[in-house]
């Protein structure tokens, strides 16, 4: 190819002036391109492909070469639950527009019946609740979070197979010509909508692969982001899924479907780290005593151990910090216990298997104050530690349990 760029610019010298000639490289990223990856994959924890489709999709959004008459984007999010399929559009969200809570979300399970579509388009005139019900898929509500830099939306279809055919048939004219008709013949223009459907087909199978019926194993999950046997199986039984389950127009009009790979625990640990960091945030913003936490690193080993689980993912994990730290952490607060300004250790005492709660007054108000241990703490501050009954972790195999209550 180069070797025919060089004889055509032989013969005609006047045209080009190979002086002046320069390689292009259309794999390289913009800054904003560069940025919102790396901070969508510190959010975004062993999801690879979906942080590259998010980011093409800025890409092309900031060369503003997107379709006119096309969404700027359809994808279909497959895989287990617990993966981050949700998690990657608000988190994409909040990068680019502020708040998680921006995105336009339908959830499908509410729209078994092809009559409950009118609440997504509204009533057409002369049927009951024209001019009553306000359709969810406005161009108003499409248009409410949009910034000055960024006109972008976000509409998440969140579990789609469980939607009436209806709701598929109305994505048809969405999907490919980026318009939809409310009842009161008004057009929403979804040009500049990232459109993004999540489904859990193929739970079943990939839950046996992930638990072992067919020799699954969590060592078999490789730290690297190449594809394991298990992974390929897992791409192949979603895709079929969703082959099976809609019709082919519908696959057609999908510009991409991106199979979510299951979590190993060195992914489930750094979620450990986010979730941490997501009970700061509430802590800073509750109306309550505003304090800093931490946690020791036997600490979060407790509470990786607690929510290991396979086959719920990131959610399980989410649901053992409720229990055991969110939970005791709120009747520490309502007790008056802890003030704003206090820094909060949390440590764990594997002889006793408890967590133990332990603060220094003020202490974030002083810089240099050191972590209190157990074996360090004086008296006097040994009778402001609170403790708390830990259950012994779960000694299942392969980190399988029944998730807590």
């Amino acid at each position: 190819m180069i070797a025919t760029i060089e004889s055509q610019l032989s013969r005609s010298p006047g045209l080009f002036n190979p002086v002046r000639r320069v390689f292009l490289d259309p794999e390289r990223k913009s800054l904003r391109v560069q940025e919102f990856e790396e901070r969508l994959s510190k959010l975004v924890v062993g999801q690879e492909r979906a942080v590259r489709s998010m980011s093409s999709l800025y890409q092309i959004f900031l060369a503003g070469m997107n379709q006119p008459d096309h969404p700027l984007g359809a994808l279909l999010f497959l895989g287990p639950t617990g993966s981050g399929k949700t998690h990657t559009v608000e988190a994409a969200a909040e990068i680019l527009l502020g708040k998680r809570d921006v995105v336009l979300k339908i959830e499908c399970a509410e729209f078994q019946h092809s009559h409950e579509i009118a609440k997504l388009v509204g009533s057409p005139p002369g049927y009951m609740g024209h001019r009553e019900t306000h359709p969810l898929l406005s161009q108003e509500n499409l248009d409410r979070y949009q910034t000055e830099d960024t006109k972008l939306s976000f509409v998440l279809f969140d579990e789609i197979e469980k939607a009436s055919d209806a709701l598929w048939q109305l994505l048809l004219g969405i999907l490919d010509r980026a318009t939809l008709t409310l009842g009161d013949n008004h057009h929403v223009d979804f040009s500049r909508s990232v459109i993004v459907m999540t489904s859990n087909l193929g739970a079943r199978e990939i839950s046996e692969l992930i638990s072992g019926g067919i020799g699954f194993a969590p060592a078999h999950v490789s730290l690297n982001t190449g594809e394991t046997e298990v992974e390929g199986k897992i791409y192949h039984t979603a895709l079929e899924a969703a082959r099976r389950k809609f019709s082919p127009e519908f696959m057609n009009r999908i510009d991409k479907v991106v199979v979510y790979r299951p979590l190993n625990e060195y992914h489930l640990q750094q979620i450990v780290d986010l979730e941490l960091q997501s009970v700061q945030d509430r802590i800073m913003h509750s109306v309550g005593a505003k304090f800093v936490l931490q946690c020791s690193d036997a600490a979060k080993e407790m509470l990786f151990r607690e929510g290991l689980d396979f086959r719920y993912g990131a959610r399980h994990i989410r649901r053992s910090i409720e229990r055991f730290l969110v939970y005791p952490l709120s009747s520490l607060i309502a007790t008056g216990q802890m003030q704003s300004g206090d820094v909060v250790y949390v440590d764990a005492n594997h002889q006793t298997s408890k967590l133990v709660f332990m603060k220094y007054a003020g202490g974030s108000l002083v810089t240099g104050v050191p972590k209190p241990t157990l074996e360090t703490e004086s008296k006097n501050a040994r009778s402001r530690v609170v403790t708390l009954a830990f259950p012994k972790a779960k000694n299942s195999r392969n980190g399988r349990h029944t998730p807590a209550a």
